[in-house]
């Protein structure tokens, strides 16, 4: 190798190495210490003990975890497709609007930008029974208001209006796609006398399917990670509202059904101080999120027609 291809090599290095550093000290460093520690028992007080398989076969006779997991996949069934459903259908309205366009893509885009903890605890407060404003909205029009965030058959539905509420940064992206389809295309399908609905699903749909995947993707792995807005949801509703380690008494808040993945996670670890149990679930949702987002890149590749 000569001197003028070392120099270029090292001044490439040069600019990748911050990276490459950032990677091995916040992903491979913190991935590899879990993965060593989900095979021990220790708490913050304790030296590691190497246990070996104890705390992957403990998950099997954990309830709690099975009905986090639970409430985790039903998040995960209908919180990621509605928002991406509602994404693509405000998106879509938007193109079609004449007049003010831009104050109402800043008007729908602007609940995005709330902190998810303000968002939770207005949409608690907004959906509170008896004192909340929807239910005597309702009321009003003759509607008996549920119970929302109290009742455990509405808590996952109110989570995912909360979730719709909040759409916004996903509408700018369907919207960018949506903008970007070739107007040609619709011209000419116009000529051949196809209607809104034909342009829709021949047209439009086919051309933003890669961003339908990436949202599908980043979904998935976001709900599979669900626990700011259920933690405070639960604590809110409850009338519990606590800080720090504490926080976890009103977890699942009413009767374990806004219980996610991450809250039990949290528990173990903080609360029972079973930190090896803790990186074993940790893991296990690492290699879950990791096999969703394998699955779904080649189901889409297969869908495509594109080769692996």
């Amino acid at each position: 190798m000569t001197g003028t291809s070392l120099r270029r090599s090292a001044t490439t290095f040069s600019f990748v190495a911050p990276a490459l550093l950032g990677i091995a000290i916040f992903f491979v460093y913190p991935l590899i210490s879990a993965i060593y520690f989900s095979f021990t028992k220790f708490d913050l007080l304790s030296v590691p003990r190497w246990v070996g398989l104890e705390n992957y076969r403990r998950m099997a006779d954990d309830p709690f975890l099975l009905q986090a997991v639970r409430n985790t996949l039903w998040m995960v069934v209908v919180f990621v497709p509605v928002r991406i459903l509602g994404a693509i259908g405000l998106s879509m309205l938007l193109v079609q609007l004449k007049r003010g366009a831009g104050f109402f893509r800043t008007i729908f885009y602007l609940p995005a930008l709330v902190p998810p903890v303000a968002a939770t605890i207005a949409f608690v407060y907004l959906l509170k029974p008896g004192t909340g404003p929807v239910n005597h909205f309702l009321e009003m029009i003759g509607i008996d208001g549920p119970l929302w965030f109290n009742s455990p058959v509405w808590a996952k539905p109110s989570l995912v209006l909360l979730g719709l509420w909040g759409i916004g940064d996903l509408m700018i992206i369907f919207l960018a796609a949506v903008l970007g389809v070739p107007e040609s295309l619709y011209e000419a399908a116009s000529l051949d006398g196809a209607n809104a609905w034909h342009k829709f699903r021949s047209i439009t749909l086919p051309t933003i399917r890669p961003v339908i995947l990436f949202a599908a993707v980043t979904g998935v792995i976001y709900t599979l990670q669900y626990f700011d807005q259920a933690a405070v949801a639960g604590s809110i509703a409850s009338g519990q509202a606590t800080v720090g380690a504490g926080i976890s008494q009103s977890f699942g808040y009413p009767e374990g059904s806004t219980f996610t993945y991450p809250l039990w996670l949290y528990t173990v670890g903080f609360r029972y101080s079973a930190l090896g149990y803790a990186n074993a679930l940790a893991i296990v949702l690492f290699l879950v999120a990791l096999s969703v987002t394998v699955i779904l890149l080649r189901r889409a590749k297969a869908f495509s027609g594109e080769e692996s």
